[in-house]
């Protein structure tokens, strides 16, 4: 079901368009649909829409059901979501009112450290099942930022994916920088995304700076350079005024190495970004492993002592092994492939020269931007 299969069905029913934007609002709040308020009458909607909208409530009620919840320690909740065909795809409840939504039953870029894209892409997930995803969330608690960081690459499933967010800006009350697409860096993605009316904050996959290792690492990713691609994603934090958010995945011994934060530096100083470095899930057989945690830390540091805004994140709900497709995998009793050897030389010592840098101030705006929420 599309967002405007839903729509088609409640102008069939007689639906007016204050009728039409009503119930879709009910229904992004994880409201009742009939509901009313208590100034409206039992026959504020039309007779043939009051009798067709129990239906319609249980056709949306079926479009995503939560299989299983695994609440995290640090507040968060992996859900496994059961859609309406049988197929599963993973939410994560985030903390401080965020929800993490998927975008593709499996994916097709098959990133060698993700347990999704194991399974490679089985089907797209509609415009209707994304949103549908936010609704399930909010009837479990308060949400008010999305991001489409759960399974699938999201500008593989554009069309489907820009129409959910256009949804949740217009009738879902959710602010355009508190959505937040997620890409590998797909050019289809900034090719469109500054071309429609909702603009939403980017976050970028870039887990290192080496062109041949991320190749290896992102196998069916775009063969974009790493330069490249924070080139077009500045472009479009620039026209947006939204610091693009780069995801790094950390892995012990192939993407932790001074010579990354070496070339990092300069290819982030002055740009409106902001690095997320996140320690490796780990996954037993996959052939990766975790760093230090005090390695994590000197490498989000050094990055600081250049300006550049640096954080250490855990993928939420560490303490239930749900992330990056395990939930799914378990529930198939499927078992990680053993991932190709990529160790890169023996990094250097903590203290180069770069864990010795002055400090520097951020880009004029990335810091307030943070601050503010997003």
């Amino acid at each position: 079901m599309q967002i405007q299969n839903i729509r088609q069905r409640l102008r069939a029913l007689a639906a007016r368009p204050v009728h039409e934007d009503r119930i879709l609002r009910a229904w992004l709040q994880a409201r009742p649909l009939d509901q009313r308020t208590k100034r409206q009458s039992e026959h504020y909607y039309p007779v043939s829409l009051r009798e067709g909208l129990p239906a319609l409530q249980a056709d949306l009620d079926a479009l995503a059901r939560i299989r299983s919840l695994h609440p995290g320690s640090d507040g968060s909740a992996r859900l496994l979501v059961e859609l309406s065909d049988g197929q599963t795809v993973e939410s994560v409840l985030l903390p401080r009112g965020g929800v993490c939504v998927s975008t593709q039953v499996g994916c097709a870029v098959g990133c060698q450290f993700c347990m999704t894209g194991q399974s490679g892409l089985l089907r797209q997930i509609s415009s209707a099942e994304i949103v549908a995803q936010v609704v399930l969330a909010r009837s479990q608690r308060q949400v008010d930022k999305v991001v489409f960081m759960g399974m699938g690459e999201p500008s593989h499933n554009l069309d489907n994916v820009l129409a959910a967010i256009e949804l949740l800006a217009s009738h879902g009350a959710i602010g355009h920088k508190n959505l937040v697409f997620s890409t590998v860096g797909d050019p289809r993605a900034f090719e469109r995304l500054p071309q429609g009316s909702v603009k939403p904050a980017l976050a970028v996959s870039l887990h290192t700076t080496d062109a041949s290792l991320r190749e290896r690492l992102l196998p069916r990713a775009p063969r974009i350079s790493p330069a490249e691609l924070v080139e077009q994603a500045e472009a479009y934090a620039r026209a947006t005024g939204y610091p693009i958010q780069y995801q790094w995945t950390l892995l012990e011994g192939v993407n932790d190495g001074d010579e990354e934060i070496e070339r990092l530096v300069p290819l982030l100083q002055g740009k409106l970004a902001m690095m997320n470095f996140i320690p490796f899930n780990s996954v037993e057989g996959s052939g990766f492993q975790r760093p230090s945690e005090e390695r994590a830390w000197e490498m989000t540091q050094a990055l600081r002592r250049h300006g550049i805004i640096a954080c250490l994140r855990d993928s939420a709900g560490q303490d239930v092994d749900g992330g990056c497709g395990q939930l799914r995998a378990r529930a198939l009793g499927q078992q990680p492939d053993q991932a190709l050897p990529m160790a890169m030389p023996q990094r250097a010592n903590a203290a180069s020269s770069l864990t010795r840098a002055s400090t520097q101030r951020a880009p004029s705006g990335v810091t307030s931007f943070f601050q503010n929420g997003a």
